[in-house]
């Protein structure tokens, strides 16, 4: 591939995932010329109390399905089955859900079987393609601050829901040093990948101030990897350039390499 080939040469592209989440959008990135510029907005740690989760574990062949929502999700509960001293063949008997396809891989790595991915990868399309819940005992381990929309439908459907929180999602520590030295170094993008990634930019009023103006000047892309994203930003009273049509790392580059040509047409 030729310089001219790559079309996000030369652009800086701020990354705002979690860093151990951050290198599969950051090497996509590079493969088609830009810089990526990490600034994890987020992090992840333990809940608060382990009890919730340890009792759907300890119980988990009562259960029909569990529904993995992130990859997060999936690495704290394998790591607190393993606390308890189970196998992984614990989690083998219920059927597993996985919202989209980097929550299927985590699990597959793990040597578990998915048994639902949805077509897309949003939690209404999960209710509306798993088919007949109705009765069924399911359990959702969760983030703290996990949206509601999946639970409700479910229990709409006559599911039996247990959603427990499986880790708490928290906002990194920024330092306002750096941050107004990238505003001064500039960016070209900013890419975010899920509503928590844009919080702890958007309630800082100076940051938030500072990248309106740079989208007013059109120095600046936003770019969300999904409607939610999007909609998080939006009601921060900042515009969004960039939805990707496919909710994954590689759908939000590709669409934001798409918008970035044709820009330049």
């Amino acid at each position: 591939m030729t310089p001219t080939d790559l079309p996000l040469a030369g652009l800086r592209v701020l990354v705002t995932r979690p860093r151990e989440q951050a290198e599969a959008l950051a090497q996509r990135l590079q493969a088609l010329g830009a810089e990526p510029v990490l600034l994890p907005t987020i992090t992840f740690a333990p809940p608060d109390d382990w009890s919730p989760l340890d009792h759907a574990l300890h119980r988990l062949d009562r259960y029909a399905w569990v529904i993995f929502t992130s990859v997060n999700g999936v690495r704290f509960v394998v790591e607190r089955l393993q606390a308890l001293g189970y196998d992984l063949q614990r989690l083998q008997k219920p059927k597993k859900a996985a919202i989209g396809p980097a929550t299927a891989t985590a699990l597959r790595r793990q040597g578990l079987a998915v048994d639902f991915l949805p077509t897309r990868y949003v939690a209404e399309a999960i209710v509306e393609e798993m088919g007949d819940v109705q009765g069924q005992r399911i359990l959702l381990p969760r983030a703290d601050i996990a949206r509601k929309a999946l639970p409700h439908l479910l229990w709409a459907r006559g599911a039996l829901v247990d959603e427990v929180v499986a880790y708490r999602t928290l906002p990194a520590p920024l330092d306002p040093a750096r941050l107004e030295a990238l505003f001064r170094q500039g960016l070209d993008v900013v890419t975010f990948t899920s509503p928590s990634t844009v919080r702890p930019l958007t309630e800082r009023p100076w940051v938030r101030q500072r990248l309106r103006e740079s989208i007013a000047n059109r120095e600046l892309i936003v770019a969300c990897i999904g409607p939610i994203t999007a909609r998080t930003v939006e009601r921060a009273g900042l515009p969004v350039h960039v939805v990707a049509q496919e909710h994954t790392v590689a759908g939000l580059v590709e669409a934001l390499a798409a918008f970035v040509e044709a820009r330049h047409l």
